[in-house]
């Protein structure tokens, strides 16, 4: 059964996190690492913008966002541009994809699945729209999906990046400033719009036991900031 640590962040700031993965990616292509890890954490009020996006998907100028006191970040990751904030979990796995084929596909719906799962035993029946990634209530994403795959060519893996946003509690006002991952007919909701707002520290209870059932791995709580 493969083994994966699981890190609490709590608040960290996007750019930091960021640094975060990029240096210990490197640090797994160099050989000098070999555990997967799941950081779990907050941001501050963020907007970022992924390969697919564009800043014409943000509504509002750069001095509305600093009123509002929301940064800006462009990513590596897969998707257009979405929001982070206090409230919302934010899961950045950093995994070698080896036992799963190196399935890209195959990860992502399974990091759908993880929310499924845990939206199910708050009795929310939640799925997947085609075409489009993340989990979904009804015409509504609870839960964000944007990842990065990065090729380690000498061992003959991919190393995973980036991850999944929650929506527990966050400002869902601060949503209605962008085009959340390019996408207008749909909207976004959240625990707390559902009536189910969770604490922190029991939603990441729940998602690393979801997350451990649907991966099939052994998870250990590492409580230190990585």
């Amino acid at each position: 059964m493969p083994h994966c640590t699981v890190y609490d962040l709590g608040l960290l700031e996007y750019g930091a996190a960021f640094d975060l993965q990029k240096q210990y990616i490197r640090q797994r292509l160099e050989g000098v690492e070999e555990e997967d890890r799941l950081l779990l954490l907050e941001h501050p009020p963020v907007y970022t913008i992924g390969r697919a996006g564009g800043e014409a998907n943000i509504r509002i100028d750069a001095a509305t966002r600093a009123q509002l006191g929301i940064a800006r970040h462009e990513v590596d990751r897969g998707g257009d541009v979405t929001y982070h904030g206090p409230g919302q979990l934010v899961g950045y796995p950093l995994l070698s994809l080896t036992p799963w084929g190196n399935d890209v596909r195959r990860y992502v719906r399974m990091l759908e699945e993880v929310g499924i799962v845990l939206l199910a035993e708050l009795g929310l029946t939640a799925g997947r729209k085609e075409g489009l990634s993340g989990v979904w209530i009804g015409q509504e994403k609870i839960c964000a999906i944007g990842v990065k795959v990065n090729r380690d060519t000498e061992r003959g893996r991919f190393l995973t990046s980036h991850g999944f946003a929650f929506n527990n509690e966050p400002d869902l006002s601060h949503f209605g400033h962008i085009v959340p991952c390019g996408i207008t007919e749909f909207g976004v909701t959240s625990l707390a719009k559902l009536g189910l707002a969770l604490p922190m520290d029991e939603l990441k209870r729940r998602w690393t036991a979801a997350f451990a059932q649907v991966f099939e791995v052994e998870v250990e709580i590492d409580n230190h900031r990585t």
